[in-house]
């Protein structure tokens, strides 16, 4: 499983770059506000700090944006200022029209906000290069997404789609683990909860135990 980052923030970004090896960003307007700086600074150090590498950045369109047209003269836009670069549409009509037609001048397309399997269907038929079924909002609101999940690897193994899935907005190990098992290419989430997802309250119980006994071995 790939894990992208769920964030704005160009330092925590390189952090886990660094130590984590992620394999990709995912960005939305709100990760951007979070960062405390304009749209366009961020993005452009993403593009600058990513120059050159294989590493996929997931940047949205203006979410005010209602017409296909509209969208795709928004991604285009956004498109030429980076390789790394693939635009975020929504999952509804209009936002789907848009993504075939992204897709078919080469113009890489994340179709998130995706809530149903039929949904993440139609992005794997139009050859979207992501859909983005929403995992941990539901599980947050005590909906079980595993046959949501299950329905979409499914239907999309059926027919050959080459659409990558991502688990989006996980938020616990469990999560990651679940959907990692499943079969999802990828799992995108916050830095906090990758931290939490490699460590183990047993862990630290048995490095003391283990700390403890080396130092009452002789000659260590």
């Amino acid at each position: 499983m790939k894990y992208f980052l769920d964030s704005g923030k160009i330092d925590e970004i390189r952090y886990a770059y660094e130590n984590y090896k992620i394999d990709g960003v995912t960005t939305n307007p709100k990760h951007i506000m979070d960062s405390g700086k304009p749209f366009l600074t961020v993005i452009n150090e993403l593009a600058e700090e990513f120059r050159g590498k294989e590493f996929p950045i997931s940047v949205e369109i203006n979410p005010h944006l209602t017409k296909a047209e509209d969208m795709i003269h928004a991604a285009k836009e956004l498109a030429t200022i980076s390789d790394n670069f693939v635009i975020k549409v929504p999952c509804n009509e209009q936002g789907l029209t848009a993504a075939k037609k992204l897709e078919e001048q080469q113009v890489r397309t994340n179709v998130t906000l995706v809530f149903t399997a039929s949904q993440a269907l139609q992005a794997g038929r139009i050859g979207a290069k992501y859909v983005s079924p929403f995992v941990g909002w539901q599980e947050a609101a005590g909906v079980d997404c595993t046959q949501f999940m299950q329905d979409i690897l499914d239907s999309f193994a059926n027919f050959g789609f080459e659409t990558e899935i991502i688990a989006a907005a996980i938020r616990n190990g469990n999560q990651i683990a679940t959907y990692a098992a499943m079969g999802a290419h990828i799992a995108t989430a916050g830095l906090a909860v990758y931290k939490d997802s490699f460590e183990h309250p047993f862990t630290d119980k048995g490095l003391k135990i283990f700390g403890d006994a080396w130092d009452q071995t002789e000659g260590n």
